[in-house]
């Protein structure tokens, strides 16, 4: 094992040079390394077992994942609308057409064909993030709306891979079975992100005292593991889990600690990962293959161009916009492994069709920079060639969106009714299925036979409706008093009688999980169930105690939700609420970190000109927890300063390569200014005698300087300034090695030095 991870990680580390020197992705060094490493390759040495790199492997995606949760939030997505969802779906749909009429035209089997449809779907979030990063995209507004597509392609990845299993099976699932595959992960999910929410941060902050870095990062990855293996029991991939672990995280105050805590991990095991995909490379494979793995690359490149910037534009995206961003996801990556790794061990697929999107995702990787930027040059080339009219209506797409504050007031509350509703029922529902399935059998057996059998049933029942009394009363009572109900009583009789009717759903629907425990512990009547719901219910309504609780965890968790957000505004990183405006105009807010290194530390604003040179403005400083608006020209910059600042994206860009590569150059005789100690005696010679430490110019003249002077005793004695050097006196002087020897040759020297 130690053999092949060396191995690994010293060709990895060889290739990697090479490609950061050439300005490529790492992603593909590593897998380029993994293919010099492979058994397939016979001119070099190979690893020897195979099996444990995958399953380092396997580590590599999860930590990929969580990595990447810990870097977005569900919030960002929820913020931006149905947007991002109607472009996820289009792009999914559009790219599994073309994969399986690619294969049914190169006569695949029918299973190659359908988990190639798969495999196409699937951009790589960690090599266009990457590709983001590199090229300095991040901040500007597309790049945000491609992250969140990708990351809703990953969700619904996992709903792919549990349809393509049951293919594999041999199953037909119909449409009710992917309708309950549906229904699974998003019960899964909005119950971990509720729990998770209310729980992790509350546990964080609880031992927040104790945790150092060290601790942190253990603390982190257990968390992170432990979801994994959660995943994995319910159903799920591993690689899931550890993602909604990071997007749990990333709602908490210590998000941005975790994620420099864990990049290490996550690059060491994140380049296992890759290097064993190379490792799957077969050159004879692709010889044979060449001509598929040709049309495979154009079919990706010329689909998310063309029908991935129209999935953009469905979304609301405008022309411009959304050609960058279908541009951007122009390649396949890490989920496409993930489903033909499941392919190959379900048995369904070819053993050809791996290497052949290993092959397709390597070209694809590498021409991802270049299809990024040929993207406004080919909207160059549409606006000259459309009519103005046609360009102009579509570019106005994105601005023309309906405003939130402009939907009626019934569809605004029939929403928040509707999801408090679903997420009050979930919390219900796990509730209900603990205790049924864990301590009901804990509480027959501590109260065995058949006469004690119903207390232990009346004690699980009564219990569990105390546990989900505090759900069934938000679920009923909230936004009852909201502005929005009070609007639409007030406005209209007609309107009483439905909002009523609201209020009775929900009482059935609360009614309805007492009467499930009943039913379930009990063999009463189901009148006298349905009665003893609606006393439950009314009891519920009128206590309160089941008031406080319920009010008391619901604030609880929206403290947790928006503990980032209040973090940010007390050490003043909360964005402006401008910004929105902004992004309609097409100019954005980013965020620049000052160097260490930097050559603009010290000088003012108004030295730098960066609105001259730049185009842009800088609206405030962040400097530790303080922040500086609207600065005027005398401001002086320090190292480890943000920036925010205002521009377009060209104006950003030129100012990030500016503040990346205006940097002091590193010392190339560094070795040679180390600082040593010497001591050194006034001869009778020295130009030294009777001057003052001021007057020798020890340090103003040789850059020197005296740390002592020695009179015979056991510590040294500091040199008053008023003192004059006698003849015999021994002092200790500390300097870099040239200044010292310069120093020492002109001690014993007549005239004045």
């Amino acid at each position: 094992m130690i053999h092949d991870l060396a191995l690994m990680l010293v060709v990895a580390g060889v290739v990697t040079l090479v490609f950061k020197k050439l300005k490529q992705p790492l992603v593909l060094g590593y897998v380029v390394a993994g293919f010099l490493v492979s058994p397939h390759m016979p001119f070099t040495v190979s690893v020897v077992d195979s099996d444990n790199i995958h399953l380092w492997a396997d580590i590599g995606v999860m930590f990929l994942l969580f990595s990447l949760g810990l870097d977005f939030s569900f919030k960002k997505i929820l913020k931006m609308g149905a947007s991002p969802v109607i472009s996820t779906v289009c792009i999914i749909f559009f790219m599994s057409m073309l994969g399986i009429c690619v294969g049914h035209a190169f006569n695949w089997s029918k299973m190659d064909c359908i988990f190639l449809g798969g495999m196409l779907a699937m951009s790589s979030t960690t090599i266009i993030y990457k590709a983001f990063d590199d090229l300095g995209l991040q901040q500007q507004q597309f790049a945000g709306m491609v992250m969140s597509v990708l990351i809703l392609e990953d969700i619904l990845a996992i709903v792919m891979m549990v349809m393509l299993s049951a293919l594999a099976s041999g199953n037909n699932p119909d449409g009710s079975q992917m309708f309950g595959s549906v229904l699974k992960i998003g019960f899964f999910l909005v119950l971990w992100l509720v729990v998770g929410i209310f729980a992790v941060p509350l546990f964080l902050r609880s031992v927040r005292r104790l945790i150092n870095a060290e601790v942190l990062l253990i603390v982190s990855l257990g968390l992170c593991c432990a979801m994994a293996v959660f995943s994995s029991k319910v159903g799920f991939s591993s690689a899931f889990g550890a993602f909604i672990m990071g997007s749990i995280l990333a709602e908490t105050i210590e998000a941005e600690r975790i994620e420099k805590l864990v990049e290490p991990v996550k690059n060491l095991f994140g380049a296992i990962f890759f290097v064993s995909v190379g490792m799957l490379v077969d050159p004879k494979i692709l010889i044979d293959y060449a001509l598929p793995i040709i049309v495979l690359v154009m079919t990706i490149l010329v689909g998310q161009s063309v029908l991935g910037s129209f999935s953009f534009m469905l979304g609301g995206e405008s022309l411009k916009s959304a050609m960058r961003c279908g541009f951007s996801m122009a390649q396949i990556g890490e989920f496409s492994f993930i489903i033909a790794s499941l392919g190959l061990s379900l048995g369904v697929i070819g053993d050809f069709l791996y290497p052949v999107v290993v092959a397709v995702s390597v070209i694809t990787t590498f021409l991802t920079p270049y299809m990024i930027r040929f993207a406004t040059p080919a909207y160059n080339v549409l606006e000259h060639h459309l009519p103005s009219r046609l360009i102009r209506s579509m570019n106005h797409l994105s601005t023309s969106r309906p405003n939130s504050t402009e939907q009626s007031k019934w569809k605004k509350l029939l929403r928040q009714m509707t999801l408090n509703t679903v997420v009050y029922s979930i919390l219900s529902i796990a509730v209900v299925v603990l205790m049924l399935t864990f301590f009901l059998p804990f509480m027959r057996k501590l109260l065995p036979g058949w006469e004690l059998h119903w207390y232990a049933n009346a004690i699980t029942g009564v219990l569990t409706i105390i546990l989900i009394s505090p759900f069934l009363r938000a679920m009923v009572m909230k936004k009852n008093h909201s502005e929005e109900w009070k609007a639409l009583w007030n406005e209209s009789n007609r309107n009483r009688l439905p909002l009523l009717f609201t209020i009775a759903v929900r009482i059935c629907i609360a009614v309805a999980f007492v009467f499930y425990v009943c039913n379930y512990l009990s063999r009463f009547t189901p009148a006298l169930m349905i009665t003893i719901g609606l006393l439950v219910v009314i009891a519920t309504i009128f206590s309160r105690t089941t008031k406080h609780r319920s009010i008391v965890l619901e604030r609880l968790f929206i403290n947790n939700l928006r503990s980032r957000d209040i973090e940010a505004q007390v050490h003043g990183k909360k964005r402006p609420l401008y910004e929105g405006k902004l992004l309609d105009r097409d100019i954005h807010i980013a965020e620049f970190d000052l160097p260490s290194d930097s050559c603009w530390m010290g000088q003012s604003l108004k030295t730098l000109n960066l609105g001259k040179r730049y185009g842009v403005h800088v609206s405030s400083i962040l400097r530790g927890g303080h922040r500086l608006n609207i600065p005027d020209g005398d401001s002086v910059l320090f190292a480890g300063d943000r920036l925010q600042v205002i521009g377009s994206d060209d104006q950003l860009i030129k100012f990030r390569h500016a503040i990346e590569s205006e940097v002091f150059e590193e010392d190339p005789e560094l070795e040679k200014r180390e600082m040593k100690l010497r001591q050194m005696i006034i001869g009778t010679n020295s130009p030294f005698i009777g001057k003052t430490l001021e007057e020798s110019g020890i340090r103003s003249l040789y850059s020197c300087m005296v740390v002592g002077l020695e009179e015979g005793q056991e510590n040294l004695s500091n040199v008053s300034p008023q003192r004059r050097f006698e003849e015999g006196d021994i002092i200790w002087i500390v300097g870099e090695q040239e200044a010292l020897d310069e120093l020492l040759l002109i001690k014993n020297r007549k005239g004045t030095p």
